[in-house]
């Protein structure tokens, strides 16, 4: 009986990194529609078609789940094309070098601080009176989409008209708020709501939207939640409760601004 000689190298080493991430993002993307099954039944297909047709060499029955594979391709990218366009756009946005707010008044560090303020100043007395509140901080995407499904705005940042916005009486109070380039460019925008079935059942449906935004776009959100008057931050496909000095740290870090 011959032995087959088995080496492992840097190239193999590579390889199985690619395919693992690959994969992996793959049941990322699926998980969030609640599509997981379908994921799994894939790579069960995938790990049958290995065997088949490098393990045990079988060329009839190879050829048969060659062809499988080449038509059910096309079919996956058409079914979850939203999905797959979503994966590559977050994926140049990991390689890309945008700063939060680098588009607000750049050469102005005092500026992008009294934002930074504004925005946190809101944030914070809407907690303190339980006022619910979804706003968006654009980054490289204009979300233009977003902004004309609700009412066009053009105003310099300011809290107390964050705060009216969002008053439980106003018109525009259901919705998000969408800033960038130092403008609220809407209020009362339609965000995607998220599919992830992990999602806590406390989340109420403005952290949903935000995730379903953020899951999308290389947008930040930040949600207050009317029953608690809890700050969230919703950033890349997470969010995580922060209180209102959190929270200026946070969009003060992503300025590159100094304390």
């Amino acid at each position: 009986m011959q032995l087959v000689a088995f080496s492992f190298g840097f190239k193999d080493f590579i390889d199985i990194l690619l395919v693992a991430f690959i994969l992996y993002e793959t049941y990322r993307l699926l998980r969030r529609t609640g599509a997981t099954n379908l994921f799994w039944g894939i790579l069960a297909f995938l790990i049958v078609w290995f065997l088949v047709s490098f393990v045990f060499q079988l060329d009839l029955t190879g050829a048969l789940f060659d062809r499988i594979i080449s038509v059910g391709a096309i079919a996956l990218i058409v079914i979850f094309q939203e999905e797959i366009r979503t994966f590559f756009y977050r994926l140049g946005a990991r390689f890309s070098s945008w700063k939060l707010f680098r588009r607000l008044n750049p050469a102005d560090e005092a500026a992008s601080r009294q934002q930074i303020l504004e925005i946190t100043q809101a944030c914070r007395h809407m907690a303190s009176t339980k006022t619910g509140a979804l706003i968006v901080l654009a980054g490289e995407g204009n979300l233009k989409e977003i902004v004309d499904t609700g009412e066009r705005l053009d105003a310099i940042v300011s809290a107390r008209l964050i705060e009216n916005i969002f008053f439980k009486n106003t018109p525009l109070h259901d919705g998000a708020l969408v800033i960038r380039d130092a403008k609220m460019l809407g209020a009362a925008c339609i965000l995607p709501v998220s599919k992830d079935q992990t999602i806590p059942q406390h989340y109420g449906l403005r952290h949903r939207a935000a995730l379903g935004l953020v899951e999308k776009t290389d947008a930040t959100c930040i949600v207050v939640s009317e029953e608690t008057g809890r700050i969230s931050v919703a950033k890349e496909g997470k969010i995580r409760e922060v209180t209102a000095d959190e929270l200026f740290l946070i969009l003060q870090s992503a300025t590159n601004l100094e304390n």
